[in-house]
């Protein structure tokens, strides 16, 4: 199992925008992730600030645990197989690993636990000023929305830079704390 701390500065931009970032990155390579989210029907994760989800990603499958720090998230993440996969999606099986060991020591029941929906990611990530700049179109339950993030190894820093980018540029933002899982599960009604 893996673990890292994700700080980084996010803003929901339009689709002109998006394209107009785009372009300024024309060699960079794009590439497409499904997320699935996992919680309980009653949201027994999220009450608790928890966020789950399998990324799938060129054909690899990870799963991956978010809870939130006082600056940023603390990610825990393992590699799960395309059967380990299949059993949570279809039969609700969690994959045996460190992370099921985790959320049974903090007391999730994880019987409960089912993907309830997903996100399609079609994303350019470029290096930038010393982090991870990566620009998003998102697809989910019928809906498109744009996103550019700047991952950094603080948030004053990121959103800085983030911010200097898109004023540079004649984006008009403002940041967002609305995560994906968040947007996907309320587009589901949850």
């Amino acid at each position: 199992m893996s673990n890292a701390i994700e700080i980084e500065a996010k803003a929901l931009v339009s689709a002109d925008d998006y394209r107009k970032l785009i372009k300024l990155f024309p060699s960079s390579p794009r590439y497409t992730q499904t997320n699935y989210y996992i919680d309980s029907d009653n949201l027994i994760l999220a009450a608790s600030g928890i966020a789950l989800r399998i990324r799938e990603k060129a054909g690899a499958f990870e799963l991956t645990l978010k809870t939130p720090l006082s600056q940023g998230l603390l990610e825990k993440s393992v590699a799960i197989s395309m059967n380990e996969f299949c059993a949570l999606r279809d039969f609700h099986e969690f994959p045996k690993c460190d992370l099921l060991r985790f959320l049974t020591m903090l007391d999730f029941d994880v019987d409960e636990l089912k993907i309830l929906t997903s996100l399609s990611t079609e994303r350019v990530d470029v290096e930038y000023e010393g982090g991870l700049l990566s620009i998003d179109r998102n697809a989910y339950s019928g809906k498109v929305d744009y996103e550019v993030e700047f991952e950094f190894n603080n948030m004053e820093g990121a959103k800085r830079i983030l911010g200097e980018l898109l004023k540079n540029n004649g984006i008009e933002f403002s940041f967002s704390n609305v995560s994906k899982t968040r947007r996907a599960m309320s587009a589901i009604g949850k």
